[in-house]
């Protein structure tokens, strides 16, 4: 399999921070966010690298074990893993070396060997089938993660997937499905393919292949059940005063008026445009207020500041 630099992909250091690398992050996936992008195709494309890249580097210990691997490769080299990851509980081996292949589910294969919980290829042995004594042994479950978009968890989408298989005289045989995903599916919940997962000994049933739904990480919203959750930054004079915004939804952009004197931490719930819940309702959309200072102030913008802040406190030193 190839090895991904993910550093190179959010196109920040390996030295960067936490926050530099949540910063690109949010940054390239408004860019790319398959809804706004004008060429979608390749926006999907582009969009699912800067996701999983962020998968792995927004997860401290998923950053720790990817920097684990080293930095030596080059885009496009055959990569092997060091010689730890071999004896470690996790399953390095690619998809080739089994003779399976699940295509199409937003991951590449290298996240998939090292980084998915569970993954598809961690999961080909010890799920089969239940069988009675003497009954012939049933294929093994292989799971693979699938990766949606919020605007898809809340729509509902079909996917393509392919399934590459190692045939037993030597050949390959792939075939594509395409999977049917409904209106508000949640994170975690599996959708069942039957009879597609390994083969099993004559007489014996296959295995199936279950898909896990994984939420794609948003450039705008944090998701807590059927709730998101938005930051909104705006300048003190804003909060102050009071103003109108508008705040992103996963339907369109709706409006938040913004009270005078709100403060920072401050919280506004917009009703019924999170994520659908199980009684059919949908959940909210929590806007958190973060008051923001310019960076550098200008002599005009001091001059206001210090006018603000003796009108503010009438007794203090004028002369501050």
């Amino acid at each position: 399999m190839e090895f991904r630099d993910y550093y190179k992909i959010l196109g920040v250091p390996r030295s960067a921070s936490a926050e530099e690398i949540r910063s690109s992050f949010r940054k390239l996936a408004r860019q790319y966010h398959p809804d706004v992008a004008k060429d979608k195709k390749k926006a999907e494309e582009k969009f699912r690298e800067i996701n999983e890249a962020y998968e792995v580097l927004g997860d401290p210990e998923k950053r720790k074990r990817y920097d684990q691997l080293g930095s030596a490769w080059q885009e496009g080299q055959e990569f092997q893993p060091p010689p730890q990851w071999r004896t470690g509980a996790r399953w390095t081996q690619t998809p080739e070396e089994f003779g399976f292949h699940v295509g199409g589910t937003g991951f590449s294969d290298f996240f998939e060997a090292f980084f998915s919980d569970g993954g598809p290829f961690g999961s080909l042995f010890g799920q089969r089938h239940p069988s009675g004594m003497g009954a012939p042994r049933a294929g093994a479950d292989v799971e693979a993660d699938l990766a949606i978009t919020l605007e898809e968890a809340l729509q509902g989408t079909s996917k393509e997937i392919t399934l590459r298989r190692q045939e037993p005289g030597g050949g390959v045989r792939t075939q594509s499905y395409h999977v049917s995903i409904p209106p508000g599916v949640r994170e975690g919940q599996r959708i069942r393919l039957a009879g597609q997962g390994q083969p099993a000994p004559p007489g014996g049933r296959p295995g199936d292949l279950f898909l896990r739904i994984r939420y794609a990480r948003h450039p705008y919203f944090r998701v807590e059940g059927s709730d998101l959750f938005y930051e909104l930054e705006l300048p003190p004079w804003s909060a102050a005063l009071g103003t109108q915004v508008e705040i992103p939804s996963l339907t369109g952009r709706v409006r938040l008026r913004i009270p005078p004197g709100s403060s920072s931490g401050q919280k506004f719930r917009l009703a019924g445009q999170g994520l659908p819940r199980k009684q059919g309702s949908r959940g909210d959309l929590y806007v958190t207020l973060a008051i923001r200072m310019p960076k550098a102030a200008t002599p005009q913008e001091r001059e206001l500041w210090e006018r603000l802040a003796r009108a503010s406190h009438p007794g203090a030193n004028k002369a501050g």
